[in-house]
């Protein structure tokens, strides 16, 4: 019921409304101060730490601009290949734009609701339905402000929520910074790899030349028959086949790592570094299995689990209703009199009580748990094949730098100098020169394979295994 309040009504009524909105302001701006400044994003991991990656500064994301590009012209190395793609990959950009949503989202998720203003007008046009009544019933005019206040911990549940939400988007967007720096690595291999076999195809071609040369001498001087030089030139012809194949697979693999950081063309002269570097002794496997929780795909599961928890909370916060106050102060015109006017809106929670949300929540928790053992266990089945490829190629890289290297390149020397001399039969040049060229092919295509599975072992620890903390790759260029 209104409370009567005569003439001086109205100052009062005006008091009550001044209070609920001073209120409802103070509540906002205590929330505000809460919200204000998200919490910094997650570490990123050892790997690559130093390299700077590209960060939307918070703002309107119509007026950002993308850090100035320019396509390198000159020799590239591993750390200006990490370095652009870092700040130019698109695929890492849209990561980047993901996590200042989920800031955004933060911030929302601590505002209390607006308050709400009605006005009603009551008896329009009413009559008193008495005979002989001189004048008809007037309207009444109530002005109501109501506030929504959420109880049971409801909004601290959602910035919980919100905050988890952002550290997994913080993970998600390191995960792929570690992904783009891995497949730089590679594919900044491929190209060092395709260099030198390009490089090794040109001196097998001089060499191959400089035999078919020796045979078409001793086929003019009659010493050999002209099959031999028949069998020098259709050699001669397969080496230049595969310098032309090597010289396409470089120009391949170039696009390839130009795509990296957002260019169509390679416009680079070419990558610098050192591929035939002695091999460095590699860890045991327990020590590399031992840091597996640096995996950026382990470590988020610590937020996903806070995020489940978080969710939980919320779904149980909603078991406590909401109370709305409401305000306000209503006009008698007849009597020229107001009155205020007070009340609350309470659900009464007899039918839902969310116990359905509850326990969804907590079979997502539950899940979240087993789950992270699930990614444990397959993060560790692949550093476990990872390691495998990386020991074979260690292997492969160590037996051929010592022996078939050198011995196959002494081999064809002393022949080819034997068949200058009439010692060997051009068979047996023709053979040495196939073992040089099979050996040098092998010995690049293990030197690929041996840095791109270090690669490989540093993405799964999500740390350089020569624990540098500079760019990891760097020792190895």
């Amino acid at each position: 019921m209104p409370v009567g309040i005569g003439v001086d009504g109205r100052r009062a009524a005006r008091a009550v409304v001044s209070v609920v909105l001073t209120s409802a302001v103070l509540l906002a701006s205590a929330h505000h101060a809460h919200g204000q400044g998200p919490e910094p994003p997650v570490a990123k991991r050892p790997l690559g730490q130093d390299v700077p990656v590209y960060q939307p500064a918070p703002g309107d994301p119509e007026r950002q601009e993308a850090p100035p590009f320019q396509n390198p012209t000159g020799d590239v190395s591993l750390r200006d290949a990490v370095a652009l793609a870092l700040l130019h990959n698109p695929g890492l950009a849209a990561f980047a734009w993901e996590t200042r949503a989920r800031e955004a989202r933060m911030l929302q998720a601590g505002r209390p609701p607006n308050p709400v203003i009605t006005t009603l007008v009551q008896d329009l046009g009413g009559d008193t339905g008495l005979v002989g009544a001189a004048d008809p019933i007037q309207a009444q005019t109530t002005i109501e402000l109501s506030q929504l206040i959420e109880l049971g911990g409801k909004r601290a549940a959602r910035q919980r929520v919100a905050a988890a939400d952002r550290d997994l988007a913080a993970w998600d967007y390191e995960a792929a910074r570690i992904d783009v720096l891995t497949e730089v690595s590679r594919a900044f291999t491929d190209v060092l790899a395709a260099q030198e076999t390009v490089a090794l195809t040109e001196e097998t071609t001089r060499l191959v030349e400089q035999v078919q040369q020796s045979v078409g001498v001793r086929v003019a001087a009659g010493v050999v028959s002209p099959i031999e030089e028949t069998r020098a030139n259709v050699a001669l012809a397969a080496v230049r086949v595969e310098s032309a194949r090597a010289r396409r697979s470089l120009d391949a693999s170039r696009a390839r790592l130009a795509l990296l950081w957002g260019s169509p063309t390679p416009a680079f002269k070419a990558v610098v570094g050192d591929l035939k570097r002695e091999p460095a002794p590699l860890p045991p496997i327990g020590e590399l299995t031992a840091r597996i929780e640096q995996s950026p795909d382990l470590a988020r599961w610590a937020a996903e689990v806070s995020q489940r928890e978080a969710v939980l909370a919320v779904e149980r916060s909603k078991r406590v209703p909401d109370v709305a106050v409401i305000g306000g102060y209503r006009r008698y015109p007849e009597i020229d009199s107001n009155a205020f006017v007070i009340g609350a809106s309470i659900p009464l929670p007899l039918f839902d009580r969310n116990r359905g949300g509850i326990e969804e929540a907590r079979s997502r928790l539950a899940k979240a748990h087993e789950e992270r053992r699930a990614t444990q266990a397959r993060v560790a089945v692949a550093l476990t094949d990872a390691y495998a490829a990386l020991a074979s190629a260690y292997d492969e890289v160590t037996a051929l730098r010592s022996a078939v290297l050198p011995g196959s390149q002494q081999t064809f020397e002393a022949v080819s100098e034997g068949y200058r001399l009439g010692r060997f039969g051009y068979l047996d040049v023709l053979e040495s020169q196939r073992t040089l060229i099979g050996a040098g092919s092998q010995y690049l295509r293990a030197l690929s394979d041996y840095h791109k599975a270090i690669a490989n072992v540093e993405r799964l620890i999500g740390a350089p295994l020569a624990g540098s903390p500079a760019l990891p790759t760097t020792a190895r260029e």
